[in-house]
């Protein structure tokens, strides 16, 4: 039994192809990076501030809650992971690394958005407290953020196996 001539590999009226060359687009890394830098930026601002019209006073994400430097440093640590990705991986992306991102990203807008909505933990500091600009620049960094890392998961990753070509045809594999 003879076999069939195969089209070759990147042969394009071939619906069985295989892209070698699939590279993700790295501009859904790259609004990542923005919107993590956009909420680090944020932290240092003013998050929330007192109603008191004897002692007013503000603190800076920073000084308000642990959490929200921590979520700033891990995205820091995500963009470097994103950059090295890029630069190093086959596909320039890895979709776990990806989709790290953008949970820790949504982890942000979900901070942001409890601050903007009622401050956690005021009544435990026996304050009215009112969201100043910090939130909501650190909200649109967190959307910036995970939208970015959500354009990029959705790209080819670079452990997919697209690299080599794999056939069936009948009951053999080629």
């Amino acid at each position: 039994m003879t076999q069939q001539p195969h089209p070759p590999i990147n042969d394009p009226r071939d619906s069985t192809r295989v892209d070698r060359d699939r590279r993700a687009n790295p501009v859904g890394a790259y609004a990542a990076i923005t919107g993590i830098v956009i909420f680090t930026i944020a932290t240092f601002l003013s998050w929330v501030s007192t109603t008191d019209p004897e002692d007013p006073t503000s603190g800076s994400g920073y000084e308000t809650d642990t959490v929200i430097p921590l979520l700033a440093y891990l995205g820091i640590g995500l963009a470097v992971a994103l950059l090295y990705a890029i630069s190093r991986a086959r596909g320039r992306q890895h979709r776990g690394l990806s989709l790290v991102t953008m949970a820790v990203g949504i982890a942000a807008v979900g901070i942001a958005l409890s601050y903007v909505f009622d401050a956690p933990g005021a009544f435990e500091r026996g304050a009215d407290l009112e969201a100043e600009a910090g939130p909501w620049i650190g909200l649109v960094g967190g959307i910036v953020w995970s939208i970015g890392a959500g354009l990029l998961a959705k790209e080819p990753e670079g452990d997919d196996d697209w690299h080599e070509a794999r056939r069936v045809t009948g009951n053999s594999a080629l």
